[in-house]
């Protein structure tokens, strides 16, 4: 039985990440970034798959309490045995040349006999590398991966079942540590790093770090934890920031709706760059500015819904056959097809970022206007085309609303720069012209006036929650009765258990996949934000504090969540779901006590 995803806490050092079981298990870290393959693939196979457990001798269950330092990403997990009680001390230091995983292990009661049982596996899993001894050390050599294991030396460690196992007993005040270290098997080990030293620095920058939250509203612990979140999914030498740290966590239970996450996606760019600049984070908010800069560089036909850390644009989907999968949920998929895919809403995306960073007074970079200018003149020539939506769907391209919308918002933030900047040129009135044909054909051939609801794409009855950025990005303002009738509606058919889904799985599915999926997250913070700009604000605070309180027990969010089960679903921690969480809360109490 796997943990539930929910049991699952992250560590991370801003280059890739690990993810911890209430169990004290490492399940899951790709070193040395974030999409590299998985040394502790745990989570979506077996142990024999690789993980790193640290436990008391025979204890086979859950912790006793576990919880971060408050405002770091440092997680400390205790166990009360009938011997006494023991901490361990999780953490990923950041890196100056090496990825590190630091484990330190306290005494705090009694005498505790603890095991760590290690198998590494590289790879996702497939690849059981060598082991040898060198320098008083362990280590473990599979292809391109070098691993560094190192204890105390009064710890014994023994090999056994290609797994390395350690027991040794720790009493009140006594501490034992150890380190992981991750390099390439053709270079020399790196310098060593010192793990009290590491976890002192640790705590130090990291509450460093989120005391700069300028944020002071109600569950401000909610939203720093989502910040550090965000910041421990953000790719520090590139300023890219992955949609998630996992690949393949279901969407439901058993079924085939299982993605890559691992990759920075352009829908994310405007809400994402709005929660930094609006939590006092500039210098975060100009490396993803930057990112995103380099990364859409080019002909603005080839301009892609998502890429690589570093802007790759080549990510092949696969699939993985010898993982069986978080709860049996089949394929195991690395990579990510839709990478191919049309989504006219992406251009708007970008335009609305660029806005949004010019506005704010972000520092200027050449050329970013003639990019913005080319982009305008591709969609102009193509926007009428159909294509994928937001949503990535497989069931074949139509003429989505929000994507008519998000075309008309980059027409929209083109004008307005040349309204007002008068030293930037361009179209103005050819790019007016097509903001008022987009916006005409939109109320025209997307509203259902029987309904009064605005539709999931022309001519269709299916609704999408999309539909409820409308105001927000100010194609009508929040009390038009289109609007409001809107959100009525996608309220009404899109609700399961109070949450919101993305659109409806019943019958014939415009994703052309089958199965079901849980309620999206992100569009339930979606909605509480609809709900606070069309009038209803007492019953945004209330979905807000349900939505909040569906965090796990360390505050972190996956994708999705099933209602029935009251499991969380998809990839995890999401990073849409935190920023919607951050934006909500700053829409709901930023005005009246944001410092």
């Amino acid at each position: 039985m796997h943990p539930r995803i929910e049991d699952y806490a992250l560590i991370g050092d801003e280059q890739t990440a690990a993810l911890v079981g209430m169990d004290g298990s490492v399940d899951w870290l790709c070193l040395p970034r974030f999409d590299s393959g998985a040394c502790f693939a745990r989570l979506l196979g077996e142990e024999e798959n690789g993980h790193w457990r640290i436990a008391p001798e025979g204890v086979r269950g859950p912790c006793t309490r576990r919880a971060y330092r408050p405002d770091t990403l440092v997680l400390d997990t205790e166990w009360e045995t009938d011997e006494g009680a023991i901490r361990v001390t999780d953490l990923m230091p950041q890196r100056d040349q090496a990825p590190d995983v630091v484990r330190i292990v306290e005494g705090l009661r009694g005498r505790v006999t603890v095991r760590s049982a290690l198998r590494l596996r590289f790879d996702y899993g497939w690849i059981i590398p060598w082991m040898r001894r060198a320098d008083g050390h362990r280590v473990a050599i599979g292809g391109p991966d070098a691993v560094w294991f190192r204890s105390e030396p009064e710890v014994r460690t023994w090999g056994e079942d290609f797994t390395t196992y350690s027991e040794f007993t720790v009493a009140e005040g006594e501490s034992v540590a150890f380190v992981l270290t991750w390099h390439p098997s053709h270079e020399a080990r790196p310098p060593l790093v010192d793990p009290w030293e590491a976890l002192r620095v640790s705590v130090d920058d990291w509450q460093a770090w989120a005391a700069r939250c300028r944020y002071d509203g109600p569950h401000r612990d909610a939203v720093v934890r989502s910040l550090i979140t965000l910041k421990a999914l953000t790719y520090v030498p590139t300023g890219g920031i992955v949609a998630a740290l996992t690949t393949s966590l279901p969407e439901e239970m058993g079924g085939v709706r299982n993605w890559d996450y691992r990759y920075c996606w352009l829908r994310d760019s405007t809400l994402t760059l709005g929660a930094l600049l609006a939590a006092g984070y500039q210098d975060e908010a100009e490396a993803w500015r930057n990112w995103l800069l380099r990364a859409v560089a080019g002909d603005p036909a080839d301009l892609q819904i998502m890429y690589g850390l570093a802007g790759e644009r080549r990510l092949p989907e696969c699939e993985l056959p010898w993982l069986s999968g978080y709860g049996d949920s089949k394929p195991v998929r690395i990579g990510n097809g839709a990478v191919d895919q049309l989504q006219l809403d992406v251009y708007g995306e970008v335009m609305d970022s660029l806005s949004l960073a010019r506005s704010s007074g972000m520092p200027p970079r050449p050329h970013i206007w003639s990019l913005q200018s080319a982009l305008m003149k591709w969609l102009c020539e193509n926007w009428r085309q159909p294509d994928e939506g937001l949503w990535e769907v497989r069931g074949g391209r139509r003429q989505f609303v929000h994507s008519k919308v998000m075309v008309w918002v980059a027409a929209d933030r083109a004008v307005r720069a040349l309204e007002e900047h008068p030293d930037l040129s361009g179209d103005l009135a050819g790019w007016r012209a097509l903001r008022d044909e987009v916006h005409r054909e939109v109320c025209e051939k997307g509203y259902d006036p029987e309904r009064g609801t605005f539709t999931q794409y022309y001519g269709s009855r299916d609704l999408d929650a999309a539909l409820l950025l409308i105001p927000r990005v100010g194609f009508l303002p929040p009390d038009d009765p289109r609007v409001v009738g809107t959100v009525d509606a996608v309220r009404a058919e899109l609700g399961h258990g109070g949450l919101l889904r993305r659109y409806s799985t019943d019958g014939a599915t415009v994703d052309g996949l089958p199965g079901d999926e849980g309620t999206f997250l992100a569009c339930s913070f979606w909605l509480a934000d609809a709900l606070h700009m069309t009038g209803r604000t007492e019953e945004a605070r209330e979905l807000f504090e349900r939505l909040v309180g569906l965090a796990n027990d360390v505050g972190l969010l996956a994708e999705e969540y099933d209602p029935t089960t009251g499991r969380h679903l998809g990839n995890f921690p999401q990073a849409f779901s935190h920023i919607g969480l951050v934006n909500t809360a700053l829409a709901l109490f930023g005005a009246e006590k944001a410092g």
